[in-house]
């Protein structure tokens, strides 16, 4: 597989449901350098782990649309947007943030992210066509 493809299948993967989903995407020295309108995080192996526990106890279903979608070798940069539904309304879809991410793709496994998110604003027009495809 490429790195794009690689990362393609991580975004299509069932993200709000499946417990292996770490472990078959995530290399085990991976780091995720995340910057969003909460400040900086550093998750590693574990705490990306923790982070999609937490996010299967909240979700139904996440669901990502991309503006740009860029794989030069090992590297493969992001613009997308993030949609879910919560487990207390499912039937109701939700815009909930915006990404752009550069991951480094090392041993068929996500080894490296970079990543910026800022919450969405369903309200905002022009904001919400920007991540338009």
């Amino acid at each position: 597989m490429t790195s794009g493809q690689i990362v393609k299948a991580f975004y299509d993967s069932d993200l709000a449901n499946d417990p292996k989903v770490v472990s078959k995407f995530f290399h085990k020295e991976c780091e995720l350098h995340w910057t969003s309108s909460q400040g900086f995080i550093l998750l590693k192996f574990n705490d990306i782990n923790a982070f999609f526990k937490e996010t299967r106890e909240s979700y139904n279903n996440l669901r990502f649309e991309f503006t740009h979608f860029i794989e030069a070798g090992n590297f493969v940069t992001t613009r997308h947007t993030l949609f879910c539904n919560t487990i207390e309304n499912p039937d109701h879809e939700l815009v909930l943030a915006h990404f752009s991410a550069i991951w480094e793709v090392k041993d068929v496994k996500l080894y490296r992210c970079y990543e910026i998110s800022h919450l969405a604003d369903e309200n905002n027009e022009l904001s919400m066509k920007s991540y338009s495809k």
